[in-house]
């Protein structure tokens, strides 16, 4: 059984001053995931990346609040996390595991952090690891543009971190 894992898909990131590449459509990609686990039994869990206090990004900040954009309907796990990898001092492995879950579909922001240590971790874990294709984003950096850094990583993380797939084909 597979949980989806959605990562900070959050006000901070997808309203900042750093735009993400392909958000509208990466939302719509992580809402039609939400649709297809909901339908299919899966849990949901949704990490929420939060900072030391007096960070942008303190706990309770607005800017680490849900991005509106996506469709919650309650029943989807919340959780804050303060490492890139949401395995990392979260309880995540053990709320996957107790919900029966051997694999973990993984999406959200930003492609090079959290996306890239949590695909990592995961296997490391036990966790069949998925990463969606176009499920994920970031922002363009000095030395790369954003489609660059998705599609580097999709390639790099592909086989040896997780399996790759299109939305579109996966299946709960």
């Amino acid at each position: 059984m597979y949980a989806l894992l959605i990562l900070d898909v959050q006000v901070g990131l997808v309203h900042g001053p750093e735009k993400p590449w392909h958000c509208e459509a990466m939302l719509e990609t992580v809402n039609s995931l939400m649709d297809k686990a909901r339908r299919a039994g899966a849990a949901i869990f949704i990490a929420r990346h939060v900072g030391p206090v007096g960070s942008p990004i303190e706990p309770g900040s607005p800017l680490t609040r849900v991005a509106q954009e996506l469709k919650l309907l309650g029943g989807e796990v919340v959780f804050e996390k303060r490492r890139p990898n949401a395995f990392e001092k979260t309880d995540l492995a053990e709320s996957l595991r107790s919900r029966g879950a051997t694999g973990v579909v993984i999406t959200g922001m930003k492609t090079q952090y959290c996306v890239d240590s949590t695909c990592r971790a995961a296997r490391d874990l036990g966790f069949d690891a998925v990463l969606v294709a176009e499920g994920h984003t970031c922002s363009d950096t000095p030395v790369m543009k954003a489609e660059d850094i998705v599609a580097h990583h999709n390639a790099t993380l592909d086989g040896p971190f997780c399996r790759l797939v299109k939305a579109e084909e996966w299946r709960f």
